[in-house]
C-alpha cells in the first residue's frame, strides 16, 4: 500500500474516536486523533503510541516496536504495529487505537506545564 494510501486507509480506521488528522515527518505521517500523538506512518507500517501499561498488551499480540537507525545504533520508541487483522476495520482497530488514545492522554498529563518566569516589567506607578 503506497505511503498516502495508508495514511488515508488509517484516518478512516481512527476516525470512530474522534477528529483525526494527518501530519507529514520525517518521510512518513504522524496521526492525531482529538490533537494528540497516536500513531505514525512508516516503513508502510502503522504504528500506534504505547506506554509502560499498554506496551505488555501489545508485545502478547506480536506486535513489533518501532525502531530506527539513530546515528548507527538502533533506537526503539514506544510505538507498535497492530495486529494484520485490526487494518480490516474500524471496530477490529477500535481497541488497538483506544490503548494508543489512552497512552497519550497518559504522556499529556503527565508532562509538567510550562514554568512561568515572573515579569521583568516594573509596575506603573499613577
Amino acid at each position: 500500500m503506497a505511503h498516502e494510501e495508508l495514511a488515508r486507509h488509517s484516518m478512516e480506521l481512527l476516525q470512530p474516536l474522534g477528529a483525526v488528522r494527518s501530519r507529514r515527518m520525517f518521510g512518513g505521517h504522524g496521526l492525531y486523533i482529538d490533537d494528540l500523538f497516536v500513531a505514525l506512518i512508516a516503513f508502510d507500517k502503522l504504528f500506534l503510541k504505547a506506554d509502560a501499561q499498554t506496551r505488555p498488551v501489545f508485545e502478547a499480540a506480536g506486535c513489533e516496536p518501532f525502531v530506527y537507525d539513530g546515528a548507527g545504533k538502533a533506537v526503539t520508541v514506544s510505538y507498535f504495529t497492530v495486529p494484520a487483522d485490526a487494518m480490516e476495520s474500524p471496530a477490529l482497530m477500535q481497541p488497538w487505537a483506544r490503548l494508543a488514545l489512552e497512552a497519550a492522554l497518559r504522556s499529556r498529563a503527565a508532562r509538567k506545564p510550562p514554568r512561568t518566569r515572573p515579569s521583568t516589567r516594573k509596575p506603573r506607578h499613577p
